[in-house]
């Protein structure tokens, strides 16, 4: 077993993201998840990200405020403790369209299915 401390987290920058700050959570690190990671996002009024897809899939789950999504000419406002699944290649775009930041966590395998060595 591996706990990780939020005070052990270490800050990220995911690719095509605006005003966004982002913890991983668990993973990377000897020990630790072997299929994905968790991160943490925090995404200030405005912030989001997208457009783009990436080859694998994705969790979220808003912990706190909201994030609207936008999919295939479908928009819907995720709110605490929704959650939702963006399959492999599906072009998503997210962002935080209220004035209060939105807490998200992100779930997402490891690029190559494994955790690098």
């Amino acid at each position: 077993m591996r706990i990780k401390r939020f005070e052990e987290a270490e800050p990220y920058e995911a690719p095509n993201h605006w005003g966004v700050n982002g913890l991983r959570l668990q993973g990377f690190e000897d020990g630790g998840p072997e299929n994905q990671w968790v991160g943490f996002s925090q995404f200030l009024p405005g912030g989001g990200a997208g457009p783009d897809a990436t080859p694998f899939e994705k969790v979220y789950v808003v912990l706190d405020g909201e994030i609207t999504i936008e999919w295939d000419g479908q928009t819907e406002v995720l709110r605490a403790l929704d959650s939702c699944t963006v399959p492999p290649g599906q072009v998503r775009r997210i962002e935080n369209r209220s004035n209060h930041v939105c807490k998200m966590l992100v779930v997402i395998p490891y690029p190559e299915g494994g955790r690098p060595k």
